[in-house]
This record gives C-alpha cells, sequence and structure tokens, in this order.
C-alpha cells in the first residue's frame, strides 16, 4: 500500500484535498513534498537501512516525512515527547537515529520550554544528543538548521525493498526498554487489514488521528483530518466535516458526547477498552455504525466488534470480537492470548523474531471463535487467596450513567488486597441513579464483588489518555482510607 501511495497521490485527482484544515494540502502537493524530502535526506548522505529520528507533529508535513522515509528505505524511530527524556535516551540508545528531524515546537520541549512543557507531561532529551537534527517546518530562532525540500534525479526508489519501516517504542524500563520493530511486509499488511475493516472510498473524508489509519485512506482517495485537540473545537469539527469514518480513542469520544458531539457515518474506537455503553452512547448521538477496534502496538488491527453484538454479549469479560482475516488467536497455558498474522511486528529491537505476539491480556475464546478478555495478567488482584481479574467484571460497571469504571487492588496487610470500585459518572449524572444501576451488577459479581466502590474521576496517563491503574489505586486507598466508600 505504502509502495504506490505516492504515485497514486500524483496520479489520481492531484488537485483534490488529501488533508483538510487549517495547515491542510492537496494531494499532489502531498506527493510532492514528500518526493521534496526524499530528495532533501538523500543530499543528507541517508540510504537504505539508516535510522531516521521523527519528532514532528502530526499533520501534512509528518506524512511527508514518513512516506520520504519509505521511499529511501529508511527505518523511522518515533520519538514520543510522553516517554520521558530519561526513558526516549534509553530507548535511542538501541537504535541511535543517523539523523533526526523535528520541528520548532518539539526542540522548543527539548529546550527553552522544557519547564512549561513538563506542566503538560511533555519532555525530551537535548535533541542534538541523540544525532544530528534538522527542522522542518518554520525555523525559529535557535532552531536546528532547516531540511529544505530539494529535486534530486538520484533518489533511487526503495519503496519495495524489504526490511525494516518503523521502531515504536513502547514499554519497559530505562534499564530495558521495548522497541516493536514492523517490517515494510508487516506495515502494508496491516494498513491492508484497515482498509478492509474500514472500506474508505474516493471522495469519503476520514477523520483519525494515527498513521494506520490515514494512510489506508488516502491510498483509496479519501480525504483526510486531524481530530481537534479540544473537545468543543472537535465538535465543530464532526458539525463541519460530518466524516464516514471516524476513529477516535475512548477518552476522545467521551470528551465530544460529554461536549454535545453528534456524529456521521462509522466510528471506530481502540487504544484502550472500549464498553458497550459508550458505543451505545455514539451510536445514540447519531452514528450509522460503532465499532470498538482491538490493536496493538505489536499488532494492528487484531479483532473489532460492532455494538449491537457488544451490547448482546451477556457473559463475563469484555468481548473484543472475532478475529480479522489473517490473525491467528491462541492462548498459552496460563491463559494469556496469543496473537500471530502477516500484520504482526517481526521482533522486539535486539531481540530474536517473534513466532506470535505475547498479548499481555488474559482471555478465553467462545465457540464461535471470538475474543473475550479477562484482563490484564499485571493487573491481577489478590484478595482472600483468590485471583481476580478485573478485566472480567468492569464492563458490567458500564451502566447508564457511568464514563469509566475500574477495579483496583487497595493494600490490606499481610500481602491481601482489598477490592474497589473506581466510578466515574458521566457529567451532570445523578449519583444516587447511578448506584441503582451499578446495585444488580455489583450483585451479580459474587466473589468478585468490591469492598467499596468509591465516585470520582478516574485518572488517565499518557498520549492515548488510558485509564492509570496505579493512579486509580493510589486515589481509591485515599477516598477509602478517609472513609469515603
Amino acid at each position: 500500500m505504502l509502495d504506490g501511495l505516492e504515485a497514486a497521490l500524483s496520479r489520481v485527482h492531484p488537485d483534490r484535498p488529501a488533508v483538510l484544515g487549517r495547515s491542510g494540502i492537496r494531494r499532489g502537493e502531498l506527493a510532492d513534498l514528500a518526493a521534496g524530502y526524499a530528495g532533501a535526506l538523500h543530499h543528507r548522505g541517508l540510504s537504505a537501512g539508516d535510522t531516521l529520528g521523527v519528532a514532528v507533529r502530526p499533520g501534512p508535513r509528518a506524512l511527508a516525512i514518513m512516506l520520504a522515509a519509505y521511499r529511501l528505505g529508511l527505518r523511522v524511530a518515533v520519538l514520543d515527547p510522553s516517554a520521558g527524556p530519561d526513558v526516549l535516551t534509553a530507548r535511542l540508545a538501541l537504535a541511535r537515529p543517523d539523523l533526526v528531524v523535528a520541528d520548532a515546537a518539539a526542540q522548543a520541549v527539548a529546550g527553552w520550554a522544557q519547564r512549561l512543557a513538563g506542566r503538560a507531561g511533555l519532555a525530551l532529551p537535548s535533541l542534538d544528543r541523540l544525532g544530528p537534527v534538522v527542522t522542518v517546518g518554520r525555523r525559529l530562532p535557535g532552531c536546528a538548521p532547516a531540511l529544505v525540500p530539494r529535486t534530486d534525479a538520484g533518489v533511487r526508489d526503495r519503496s519495495d525493498a524489504d526490511g525494516d519501516a518503523v521502531i515504536v517504542f513502547t514499554s519497559g524500563t530505562t534499564s530495558r526498554p521495548r522497541a516493536v520493530v514492523h517490517t515494510r511486509a508487516s506495515v502494508n499488511a496491516g494498513m491492508a487489514a484497515v482498509t478492509g475493516l474500514v472500506g474508505p472510498r474516493p471522495g469519503d473524508i476520514v477523520l483519525g488521528g494515527t498513521f494506520f489509519v490515514l494512510v489506508p485512506a488516502l491510498a483509496s482517495g479519501a480525504a483526510v483530518a486531524q481530530p481537534a485537540r479540544s473537545a468543543r473545537r472537535l465538535v465543530a469539527q464532526l458539525d463541519r466535516l460530518r466524516p464516514r469514518h471516524t476513529y477516535l480513542t475512548p477518552p476522545q469520544l467521551r470528551a465530544a458526547l460529554d461536549a454535545g458531539a453528534r456524529f456521521s457515518g462509522t466510528v471506530y474506537s481502540g487504544s484502550a477498552p472500549v464498553s458497550a455503553a459508550l458505543l451505545g452512547r455514539v451510536r445514540a448521538a447519531g452514528a450509522t455504525a460503532a465499532y470498538g477496534v482491538y490493536a496493538l502496538t505489536e499488532l494492528f488491527p487484531a479483532a473489532a466488534v460492532e455494538s449491537a453484538e457488544k451490547a448482546a454479549f451477556d457473559g463475563e469479560g469484555d468481548l473484543v470480537g472475532a478475529p480479522l482475516p489473517g490473525v491467528s488467536a491462541s492462548l498459552d497455558e496460563t491463559g494469556q492470548l496469543l496473537l500471530a498474522g502477516p500484520s504482526a511486528a517481526h521482533r522486539y529491537l535486539g531481540e530474536e523474531p517473534l513466532l506470535t505476539v505475547a498479548t499481555g491480556d488474559v482471555a478465553r475464546l467462545d465457540a464461535g471463535g471470538r475474543i473475550v478478555l479477562a484482563g490484564r495478567r499485571k493487573d491481577m488482584i489478590l484478595r482472600n487467596a483468590e485471583n481476580i481479574y478485573p478485566g472480567l467484571y468492569e464492563p458490567a460497571l458500564h451502566v447508564p450513567g457511568v464514563n469509566l469504571a475500574l477495579l483496583v487492588g487497595v493494600p490490606a496487610g499481610d500481602g491481601d488486597e482489598r477490592l474497589v470500585a473506581v466510578v466515574e459518572p458521566q457529567p451532570g449524572a445523578d449519583e444516587r441513579a447511578v448506584r441503582a444501576a451499578l446495585a444488580g451488577p455489583l450483585a451479580r459479581m459474587g466473589s468478585a464483588r468490591p469492598d467499596a466502590v468509591v465516585f470520582a474521576p478516574v485518572p488517565v496517563a499518557g498520549r492515548s489518555r488510558k485509564p492509570d491503574r496505579a493512579a486509580a489505586a493510589a486515589l481509591a486507598a485515599r477516598l477509602t482510607g478517609s472513609g469515603r466508600g
């Protein structure tokens, strides 16, 4: 898919919009910008197999840089400013970039605006410690030299080559960071799977913020837009664009719904647990269909489930749907879900190739082969010598009026834990009505019934704003310790 995208942009309706918005760009212009950056990177001496660090905000320039890197056969290491400078430095020691391309904002986060950016949870190490740095986009005083697009007839197109395509850092510590390596084949397979799931068509508008969503849309002739950051602006954007396909994370969906969003077409959500209640709210807000997508950095996408199917599921656990075509699912001896398929990552950097992707999720496969999650292995709670997996029971807590609910363990002495439900009501929800709605699900939880239920905003963390279980457990400990619950 990627190997033909640049040609498709320049030859098929080049005057149509590619990226919408204030910094929008047409299809032909995006192809020209990608070719210009390929020429500039080639002129800097980069060649197939070299590593390019990228710290550029999502938008046309970031897309053009990624396309240029793919054309040259480079592998891209994404520099995430939410990871923290120590972790990021340790990560990049495994894959030291031959060149770092950064916009002015990223360089500010790494330099003069460190203190201000830190308040927003963003931080980067001094970029010139990672490798030579160049600036893309507007160059401000103090920035590295500019990477100026240039025509270079000597650029060899390596789009159809094999090898590594992207390095995405996911987990681990400063002493043992983990980096997922996707090859060009696995990236293309993942994007083909997205195309099969979403089905973008020429002339469609696709709203989404991930490369895996935007590229298949562009390759299919659709125009793309990046979601607005604030809920208020996102509501206006949805109303103005009326996208046929929308991909938002659960926190983005909840914020948009709370702000009065109306949806059009099909809505997809992933990167964090997606409840049946949330998908139902999306349908009620106008979407023709709403899907929860189960995906990992190591394999995107893996499974999907539509709102009606998820709402009809009455078993224990979180139904995430049947594996998508080409994806196989199995369980190891501990009940951990294992996945395999052409879109799976090749390896973790510095390690042997993967035979299967160990998800870290405890799961079961129902009679129809659908995946039902029971929770993360590391999130297991031990109470009264019984192992409790929160993911088995949390879906039942998402009753009307609940935005988000977690089950967390609070130390109770002697290695035991108390089980606490942290429930975040929707804005304006009546707490007494929510408590009444929770009574039935709580009664059916049997030995996993929580010792206490507290009402409070669920802490979130990271760029995708996933629920932060450690912070939620600390919050539950404070609230229950003060006699509330």
